[in-house]
């Protein structure tokens, strides 16, 4: 005998994270539920009108308004950015430009440096 399998589900917030959308701001039938694996990758080949609306203006998770910004998450938190951000209100931060901001971008520019640099020696010593 064999049994059917049973289809994988996640969490909404699992799937919001993969997503890379805010959960709080998925409409209600997406945050009630669960979501499968096949429901979620229907969402990211073929994302409904709403998703696009998430992606395009927000508000956007922490993850993504570090990328947004060129910052990492933790220097969000050292300048005080704690709450999800609309891509309205990342850009504002972009034009003003912000001392902690400038601070941030160019540590995280010295981050990448450094890691090219050192993916650089390996490769070095690889060969």
């Amino acid at each position: 005998m064999t049994s059917r399998k049973k289809p994988q589900t996640m969490k909404p917030a699992t799937a919001a994270k993969k997503l890379s959308i805010y959960p709080d701001a998925a409409p209600e039938s997406f945050r009630d539920g669960v979501v499968s694996r096949d429901e979620l990758n229907a969402l990211q080949t073929d994302p409904p009108e709403w998703l696009r609306e998430l992606r395009r203006n927000g508000p956007h998770p922490r993850p993504v308004v570090a990328a947004r910004l060129g910052v990492s998450i933790s220097g969000l938190a050292r300048g005080g950015v704690t709450e999800a951000l609309t891509t309205e209100q990342i850009n504002a931060l972009k034009a003003e430009m912000p001392e902690w901001l400038e601070r941030e971008r160019a540590t995280q520019a010295e981050v990448r440096k450094e890691l090219a640099r050192l993916k650089e020696k390996d490769a070095r010593q690889r060969s």
